[in-house]
């Protein structure tokens, strides 16, 4: 199923208020079956020897995953919600910006499942990988 059509600004107007706010999380692209989203890797995303933290992705991971299938839903009649994550931290970064590229892998009627890579967007190095199982909720 294709994403709602949808602006990055509309994307961002729900962050205020939100742990997306506090990090500095904002989508910056949105294709044709995945979603790109930015964050500083800065005094909010390190953890106390310099690195960003392994939190920090976690809540990247979760955060683009349940905007795509926020994307996907028709938002008056299910509500997504974070079911399992994992994240697999292969890389540090000290300083600059993370980007997060996730993907769907699976769309059924109760569950999503995204895979999100999380890289340097200087070097375009892997920094983390993840995925998230999001639960689709009646309302």
């Amino acid at each position: 199923m294709p994403f709602k059509s949808i602006t990055i600004d509309q994307i961002n107007a729900f962050n205020p208020n939100t742990l997306m706010e506090q990090l500095g999380i904002k989508c910056i692209e949105i294709g044709e079956d995945y979603l790109v989203a930015s964050m500083p890797v800065d005094s909010r995303t390190k953890q106390p020897m310099g690195l960003l933290h392994g939190g920090a992705s976690a809540a990247l991971i979760e955060s683009i995953g349940s905007m795509g299938s926020a994307l996907l839903l028709d938002l008056e009649k299910f509500t997504p919600v974070g079911l399992e994550i994992n994240a697999n931290h292969v890389g540090g970064i000290r300083a600059g910006e993370v980007h997060a590229k996730g993907r769907l892998i699976h769309e059924g009627k109760r569950t999503h499942l995204w895979q999100v890579d999380i890289t340097d967007s200087s070097s375009n190095k892997l920094v983390c990988t993840g995925r998230l199982t999001v639960m689709i909720i009646p309302k």
